[in-house]
């Protein structure tokens, strides 16, 4: 994305300046120049094509700061800070998941004591009778919404005969 329709006030010697300003996160301008370009552009997708998303993020923080003490009130502002909480949030989603990919792991658990309650012919309820817990706990397990301990992972595999679980 060409800078120029952003920074239409500057002349060439300045766009080029600020090129270089862009891609520098330590440079002193650097927030001035972040927060003009904010403050003219609407489309997310856009401004990542000039300054990476990952530099957005890491530098928001000291950009507020800049925009805060140059105008007090600004939509604009605003606009940006709940798109940088949405990226965060989002963020924090993904490392959520990729931490061992427990969620996946928690589906393939459930699945197998799904399968092994209902070939013994078992109920939820009467499997949560067995095993001491109750019968809303067993259908969040078996949908692989429920961490349970070891240990009630090792009584619900002895009542349904579970000698393995593969959890790749």
């Amino acid at each position: 994305m060409s800078i120029e329709k952003y920074f239409w006030d500057l002349n060439q010697k300045a766009l080029k300046e600020t090129r270089g300003i862009l891609k520098d996160s330590d440079h002193p301008k650097f927030a001035e120049r972040v927060v003009t370009l904010l403050s003219r552009c609407d489309k997310p997708e856009e401004l990542f094509s000039i300054i990476t998303r990952r530099q957005f993020v890491e530098t928001w923080p000291k950009i507020r700061t800049y925009w805060i003490k140059r105008i007090r009130r600004s939509d604009f502002r605003d606009w940006w800070e709940t798109i940088y909480e949405q990226i965060l949030e989002k963020d924090q989603h993904k490392q959520r998941k990729a931490k061992g990919g427990t969620p996946v792991t928690f589906r393939t658990i459930g699945m197998e004591i799904r399968d092994a309650r209902i070939q013994k012919g078992m109920s939820q309820k009467q499997l949560a009778i067995r095993i001491g817990m109750k019968q809303p706990d067993i259908s969040k397990i078996e949908d692989g919404k429920k961490n349970i301990t070891l240990f009630t992972l090792i009584r619900l595999c002895k009542v349904l005969d579970i000698e393995k679980i593969n959890v790749r």
